[in-house]
């Protein structure tokens, strides 16, 4: 496979978003998703809505998300719609939960490592392609969420989530997700997010926004404050090629707070997802990239 281009900017702006989706190259075409998280009530680290509404603007496009599977103000549809509304989401675009009228969409994962399906919010068919903006950060299961953590957790519906967690135990109690093999939860995450990969083929791009990096995904209603200073937005073609960059720019970081950064990833073994996901072939880990700064 051939080395994946990722482009790189160090400057965050609204505007450069737009820019780095305009360097690939690309129209994503038709009615254009644009998975990103909400954030969690009380959780202070997320991207905000007036960071990306040029970008949202761009496309045309809806912001989808899917609901929760632990308590929070995220796991049922109407709290979710209440939230979407509080942080401001639903004042500036159309929102949808994708999975907030059942029953889910099965996606079928045929060389799947762990999990052979993936259930997700049955509206991701009123799409043409999807625009994945992703904020880069620590998780506490998955070590780090990008790219790979929104296609797999965040394009499950509620159900699908626990079965990830649970790979594959459609009984999976909310107890059992935070108690499993941890190499077989990541290798379930890389398996799910291969499946809407490669449902929208050829039409989805991704943006990673590398900043407020706390070790906390965004999922948190309480989260550590940033460690490690912001470093840039990254666009590609490859889920798996940016957020191996991402991981690449953080451990080549001078900066104090890299340790604390690395320590959560590591001691989750969050690289892993990114070794399975490659194997499953959806992406490449070889990458090119590219500096428009210097351009």
């Amino acid at each position: 496979m051939e080395k994946a281009k990722v482009y790189f900017t160090k400057e965050i702006t609204p505007e450069n978003l737009v820019k780095m989706y305009e360097r690939l190259g690309v129209t994503l075409p038709g009615k254009v998703a644009v998975k990103l998280h909400s954030g969690e009530k009380g959780n202070q680290n997320y991207l905000k809505p007036e960071f990306v509404k040029p970008m949202i603007q761009r496309v045309n496009g809806t912001v989808v998300e899917c609901n929760t599977a632990y308590d929070g103000a995220r796991n049922t549809t109407q709290k979710h719609e209440k939230l979407m509304e509080e942080h401001g989401w639903s004042k500036s675009f159309e929102v949808d939960i994708m999975d907030g009228e059942g029953p889910d969409k099965v996606l079928e994962i045929p060389n799947g490592k762990v999990i052979q399906k993936d259930y997700v919010g049955k509206n991701i068919d009123n799409y043409d392609s999807m625009l994945v903006l992703s904020h880069f950060k620590g998780h506490p299961m998955g070590g780090y969420g990008g790219a790979i953590k929104q296609l797999s957790i965040g394009v499950a519906s509620g159900h699908g989530k626990r079965y990830i967690h649970c790979i594959g135990n459609e009984d999976g109690t909310y107890e059992d997700m935070f108690r499993v093999d941890q190499n077989k939860f990541l290798e379930a995450m890389a398996d799910s997010a291969s499946a809407v990969a490669n449902y929208f083929e050829n039409k989805i791009a991704y943006i990673n926004v590398m900043c407020n990096m706390s070790v906390d995904c965004d999922c948190c209603a309480v989260a550590e404050d940033p460690c490690i200073k912001d470093i840039g937005i990254l666009a590609s073609l490859d889920p798996i090629a940016i957020d191996q960059a991402c991981i690449d720019l953080v451990y080549g970081s001078k900066d104090l707070g890299r340790d604390h950064f690395i320590e959560r990833v590591e001691s989750k073994n969050g690289v892993h997802t990114i070794e399975a996901a490659a194997q499953l072939g959806f992406g490449t880990r070889e990458y090119e990239l590219i500096d428009i700064d210097k351009a």
